[in-house]
């Protein structure tokens, strides 16, 4: 990548970072902090969890396409404005549902699908793919250091849950502050088929079954680790006598050890093409950690155990997820795929909260885990029937202006290359959109659809 390039990445992933690291630090403090206000219930405090994926997933996908009208940066900068003020409002309230219009507030700024076609608009073709894995790999960063620091900052100096929110807000005022002064702003806006939503093709990415599936998979899986997030904290505070700002000493191990754990797994799903095995094989890890966390929550050892093998299981699916996202989909709706996917993501964390929440309060928090056992148990089914993917590596050619007078000529020129699987041409961009077979590609003849300078 040139340096325009390493810019831009590091400008967005950073906003990225900003943004989501404030959201993942209200997760395992405010449960406990629920409990000090005086019309909380436990409900309640799950609905003021998941109340921000409502209207994150509400709003992710018109805002996406707002920013192809109307420019990315402005509804980027607009994005994080309101999450600021969500952040305010949230920050001062005093009441269970002032908190809960203040974190609603909080998810209108739905800016992951303008900050994506943002970086696909500043960025070369060629790079476009290894610049969104750097930026997506920042939101599991920010869930790591975010449910490591908000214990310990909630309990610096009597900062508390409403700290963190006022922290929230200087992130996003930060994070405005790179978009105006770190970014660059594009020279034209372009509508793009792999980074960005495109309302012709939403109909036909809901028609498609599989990823139907798929966002089944990370509707459920966010549904359970909201609901988690729901009763652990407590229990680590109440039943396992851990003082709240100690519970970094679980969440560290767990989530480095785990993380460590998955990796080689990740790489052999797509090295080995065994994705679709290991990913039956981690969704029934999830449901013997929910049942292990149900039989032995009042056990250390026991529940350690089950919260390591669920964060091994749920960070596999949450690596590999997307991945089988752009495989089952077409060239053409990738990037439309990937936003109801992210939007399915959003509406299982409000799922969670909610549901987790009311479980809670009449169950308690078994309760809570053998649902979660239970609606796992229900995507393990329902991944049963995913097809087998195929393992085509995606690739974005631009082409020769020259080809582009006649396209049906070229999309079956294209298409006779030994090795090329799947074609969408997007004229107005001067690119094609392949899916290709690395193992029977024919580079040269591929190369030859490019301009001489390319």
């Amino acid at each position: 990548m040139n340096s325009l390039e390493w810019r831009v990445t590091a400008s967005l992933a950073a906003i990225y970072a900003v943004r989501m690291l404030g959201l993942f630090m209200i997760l395992p403090v405010f449960a406990l902090y629920a409990e000090t206000l005086p019309d909380s219930t436990p409900f309640l405090a799950g609905f003021a969890i998941g109340i921000y994926g409502l209207t994150q997933a509400i709003f992710q996908i018109p805002l996406g396409v707002l920013s192809d009208k109307i420019g990315r940066k402005p509804v980027i900068i607009g994005g994080l404005l309101v999450f600021a003020l969500g952040s305010v409002i949230a920050a001062t309230a005093h009441s269970m549902w002032i908190i809960i219009v203040g974190r609603a507030v909080q998810g209108l700024g739905a800016i992951a699908g303008p900050t994506m076609a943002l970086a696909a608009d500043l960025t070369r073709e060629e790079n476009r793919t290894r610049i969104m894995a750097v930026i997506g790999m920042t939101i599991g960063l920010s869930f790591m250091g975010g449910m490591i620091l908000g214990p310990l900052i909630s309990q610096f100096h009597g900062v508390g849950v409403p700290g963190i929110f006022w922290f929230t807000m200087i992130l996003a005022l930060s994070g405005i502050a790179l978009v105006i002064f770190a970014v660059p702003t594009p020279a034209r806006i372009t509508r793009h088929r792999d980074a960005g939503i495109i309302k012709g093709y939403l109909g036909t990415a809901l028609r498609n079954i599989a990823l139907l599936r798929m966002n089944a998979g990370v509707f459920i899986i966010h549904l359970v680790m909201t609901a988690n997030f729901l009763v652990l904290p407590a229990i680590f505070e109440h039943e396992l006598a851990l003082p709240r700002a100690e519970h970094w000493k679980i969440y560290l191990p767990v989530f480095a050890g785990s993380f460590l754990v998955a990796i080689p797994l990740i790489i052999l799903a797509e090295k080995k093409q065994q994705i679709r095995t290991l990913l039956l094989g981690s969704t029934l890890a999830l449901i013997l950690a929910e049942t292990g966390m149900a039989l032995g929550h009042t056990q250390i050892d026991w529940l350690l155990a089950a919260f390591f093998l669920f964060f091994v299981g749920f960070n596999f699916l949450e690596a590999t997820q997307p991945s089988l996202v752009a495989k089952y989909s077409d060239v053409s709706t990738k990037g439309t795929a990937m936003g109801i996917f992210s939007s399915s993501q959003f509406l299982g964390i409000f799922a969670g909260g909610s549901l987790g929440g009311m479980i809670n309060h009449t169950w308690g928090e078994t309760g809570v885990f053998v649902f979660s056992a239970i609606v796992v148990l229900i995507w393990f089914v329902i991944a049963l029937q995913l097809p087998q993917p195929t393992f085509y590596t995606s690739r974005i050619l631009k082409l020769d202006p020259l080809l582009l007078s006649d396209p049906q000529r070229l999309h079956k020129e294209l298409l006779a290359v030994p090795g090329v699987k799947e074609i969408a041409i997007a004229a107005d961009e001067c690119v094609a959109y392949l899916k290709l077979d690395k193992a029977s590609l024919d580079e040269a003849a591929l190369d030859a659809f490019s301009p001489p300078s390319a």
